[in-house]
């Protein structure tokens, strides 16, 4: 297997990409903080002097900060999209409350006989607020602002689902591949930065804020470095946009190898894997990573590039099953290889159209086609042990893990439990090693590429067909992780480039090595 980089290679390998993001982060953060302190503050100070709305605005500011995070990210998602707009909202919603409740509260703390003192100076209520409220209100005002801070800097790591960028790419490509260096090469930076920002606060906080102007004067400089850092982040305005997914930007058979394989350079953004197909047929980018038997790529009108330089190995599914489970219940193995030879292409694809496109569940469309392939069979009696069914996170591995459950439950005594929505490959697999799970659907190409991870030398002799892959990552699971590979299921479910189907024939693209021109341009 091959070896992972320590820390510090990683850092050094990936040190470009990684300043780029820390830049999309910085920008991100400081455009969400100046508008959160614009907008609070003001609002901070109107319930002041409407008390009787007071406790609405608090309560709506408390009740974002209480919705999950990538919920609230969800939820813009149909109304603006996907990008930088999104999350710099989410960030504000979710930031505001510090900044709002902190300002109501400094200000309703300024002691009743100053203010009357004050008035019987002959203050107007203007002057009383700058020359009196404010100033006494700043330390407590300046606390939320840096509560706030933090807040936005930790949030904007999910920013990176929605394809605004940032830190985050490297954490959840790091989850995906279960990489630890790379979730480092994220959250390190990320929380670096936090405490740089609550340090830079404090220190201006030490200076004369008993004054308003210097938070007009932070609000300003504020303005301008978001400014400056977004229009310099790269991220932010390229004519040709790819779209990935975490775990294909890491993986040494997604984008490393489309690099390597083909001499490209891709500008992209990383987007969750349900978000993809979405943002490519919303004209949000302009090229995505997907399967080739994925349903959505016939419902949004897409294209498969074709891999016209190989780079992507056979990816044939197999059900992939722990040695010690194929000995204490044999008759699994029959049942399990039941499907094999009845699913293609073309039927994967269909059967994953149900799902992706006309929303029906992965049960129903397991059982109907279970039905017509005169396979159903109820339940029998569920006493003889349980057999633990692992899936990645996509419909595919949904439909053949109740497919799975279904004969298993119908032609032995076993009961399943299925775990699904396991992420992607490397936490599926480890959870398989770990006697976690009992078996879960794999493909051959991924288990070369991602899991043994052999000299490329291996790679070039192994990859010449569809059966030489097979047997030899059946051999190394039996010897290195006692896990065997079933028969192959009969479809090839590999990784594909999409791009829309007008746009691609607008610029005369139909192969991975035609977008070399356009990735120039």
């Amino acid at each position: 297997m091959g070896q992972q980089d320590t820390f510090f290679e990683f850092i050094a390998r990936e040190k470009d990409k990684l300043a780029e993001q820390l830049l999309t982060h910085i920008a991100l953060s400081l455009a969400a903080l100046f508008l959160t302190v614009a907008i609070g503050i003001p609002l901070g100070i109107l319930i002041t002097r409407k008390k009787k709305i007071s406790g609405f605005v608090l309560g709506v500011a408390g009740v974002l900060q209480t919705v999950p995070s990538i919920a609230l990210l969800g939820f813009m998602i149909p109304l603006l999209g996907i990008g930088v707009k999104p999350a710099i909202i989410t960030l504000i919603l979710y930031a505001l409350l510090p900044v709002v409740r902190n300002t109501f509260t400094g200000i309703n703390e300024v002691s009743d006989t100053i203010k009357e003192a004050a008035r019987g100076m002959g203050m107007t209520d203007m002057q009383l607020l700058f020359k009196v409220e404010l100033p006494l209100a700043m330390p407590v005002i300046f606390a939320g602002v840096r509560t706030a801070a933090v807040i936005t800097v930790g949030i904007a790591t999910l920013a990176a689902y929605i394809g605004a960028g940032g830190l985050g790419e490297f954490i959840f490509g790091g989850i995906a591949l279960n990489n630890t260096n790379m979730i480092l090469a994220g959250a390190i930076p990320a929380a670096l930065l936090a405490l740089l920002f609550d340090f830079l606060l404090s220190r201006l906080q030490k200076l004369k804020v008993n004054r308003p102007k210097p938070i007009l004067y932070f609000l300003g400089g504020l303005f301008l470095l978001s400014s400056m850092t977004y229009y310099s982040a790269p991220v932010f305005s390229k004519s040709f946009l790819a779209g990935f997914s975490p775990e294909f930007t890491g993986r040494a058979d997604g984008l490393p190898g489309i690099e390597k394989k083909y001499g490209l350079h891709f500008h992209s953004v990383v987007i969750s894997p349900s978000l993809v197909y979405h943002a490519a047929q919303n004209k949000e980018v302009d090229l995505i990573d997907g399967y080739s038997t994925d349903g959505r790529i016939k419902a949004y009108n897409l294209v498969v590039l074709k891999d016209d330089k190989k780079a992507f190995p056979p990816y044939f599914a197999s059900a992939i099953v722990r040695n010690e489970i194929l000995e204490k219940y044999p008759e699994i193995k029959p049942v399990i290889e039941m499907i094999n030879g009845r699913i293609n292409d073309s039927t994967m694809t269909a059967l994953n159209y149900q799902v992706d496109y006309l929303n029906l569940s992965p049960a129903a469309v397991a059982k109907d086609f279970l039905v017509k392939q005169k396979l159903w069979k109820p339940e029998r009696a569920k006493n003889a042990g349980k057999i633990i069914i692992g899936a990645k996170i996509f419909s595919e591995q949904y439909i053949l893990a109740e497919m799975y459950a279904a004969l298993i439950k119908g032609y032995t005594d076993l009961d399943v439990s299925l775990k699904e929505h396991l992420g992607g490959t490397k936490i599926c697999f480890e959870a398989l090693k770990a006697g976690q799970i009992d078996m879960y659907v794999e493909y051959t190409g991924t288990g070369l590429m991602v899991i043994l991870q052999p000299p490329s030398e291996t790679i070039d002799k192994v990859i010449v067909n569809k059966d030489s892959v097979f047997n030899f990552v059946n051999n190394e699971f039996k010897k290195q992780y006692h896990i065997t590979w079933l028969a192959p299921i009969g479809f090839n479910n590999t990784y594909a480039l999409l791009m829309r189907r007008e746009e691609a024939e607008r610029m005369g693209i139909e192969k991975i090595s035609s977008l070399n021109q356009n990735l120039q341009n």
